[in-house]
């Protein structure tokens, strides 16, 4: 059997969706997992995974492409699969991709639905209200036959070494991982570099972690005190510098659920824009950080609507000192 497993949003949506991906590679031949161009790199890290299908649907993410006739026809030519689980987030559909999949040839799709799908779910499956993503993406794998075969943790590939990058053993130092993708959920830059300077005062080695785009923001947060490796990880290096990190501090964002599936803990300084029930850090210690009932809690607002953004910015650096010690005298 041929299997396709769909998650056409973001980087830490696709690592959400590891646990159920393995569960559908213990029963296929083979399993493509499809993705939007953000989760790509996600997605070359998982176990179970054959071939990596990538497409910019036009109802996902944040800047969605015209609806294009040739690149639909373009998909659906790719697509060579027996069945299919499309996972999508609480507040997404499912039905725009099921049709595409029922056009190429799927003839069995399973998905969560809260809208009538016709013909285009064989399994249609209600998520339970409150179910982390990672929970709700294995329970709908088994409602579709795909039974979990381990611990349901999140798991990448194994890393390389990054200890000449980070210039420190393993379980030496704390990252802190400044960037969001979403603005609204990332803590301001100056507490950012407070608490570098808080750690690294308490005894802590910091290495600051950002993407190619975020190296002003990494040189601003790591200052004279902190490791900078802004712009110098890809994935798969990223995955080894958060493996050897003693602890993580970052918002809810890709890296908090990648350092989770290289099994290290977590400080989720986490904006209440989305419910922290459905998007913590998942299958290790974590400390959440933030006023889950400030006045933004539940508008999925990209930019905070709050003057000042208290949900996060009451959080202190020293705050975030006493969680790193509680999580790395726990483990």
């Amino acid at each position: 059997m041929k299997a396709l497993v769909t998650r056409l949003d973001s980087f830490g949506d696709v690592l959400l969706a590891g646990p159920a991906v393995r569960a559908v590679a213990a029963r296929a031949d083979s399993v493509t997992l499809l993705c939007g161009p953000h989760g790509a790199p996600a997605a070359r890290l998982l176990p179970g995974v054959d071939e990596v299908l990538v497409w910019d649907s036009p109802w996902t993410g944040f800047q969605p492409p015209e609806v294009s006739r040739e690149e639909i026809d373009g998909i659906v030519a790719a697509v060579d699969a027996d069945s299919a689980l499309v996972l999508t987030s609480f507040h997404q559909s499912p039905l725009p991709t099921a049709l595409l999949l029922r056009l190429a040839g799927v003839r069995f799709i399973a998905a969560d639905s809260e809208d009538y799908p016709g013909s285009l779910l064989d399994v249609r499956h209600h998520r339970a209200p409150h179910a982390h993503e990672a929970e709700a993406a294995l329970e709908l794998a088994e409602a579709a036959g795909f039974p979990r075969v381990d611990d349901g943790r999140l798991r990448v590939l194994p890393p390389p070494a990054t200890g000449a990058l980070t210039g420190f053993e393993e379980g030496e130092y704390v990252v802190v991982h400044p960037g969001a993708s979403v603005p609204t959920r990332a803590w301001s830059p100056d507490r950012c570099a407070q608490a570098v300077r808080e750690l690294a005062a308490a005894g802590r080695r910091v290495v600051v972690t950002g993407g190619a785009g975020e190296r002003d923001l990494t040189a601003y947060v790591a200052g004279d005190r902190a490791v900078d490796l802004g712009g110098r990880t890809g994935a798969a290096e990223l995955a080894g510098v958060l493996a050897g990190a003693a602890c993580v501090v970052t918002g809810n964002t890709g890296p908090a659920h990648l350092a989770a599936a290289v099994d290290t803990p977590v400080v989720s300084l986490f904006a209440p824009v989305v419910p922290a029930e459905r998007w913590r850090p998942y299958g290790v210690p974590y400390v959440l950080l933030g006023d889950q009932d400030a006045p933004c809690a539940g508008t999925r607002a990209r930019r905070c609507p709050v003057p000042g953004h208290p949900c996060l910015d009451t959080v202190t650096a020293l705050d975030v000192v006493a969680a790193v010690d509680k999580l790395v005298e726990v483990t």
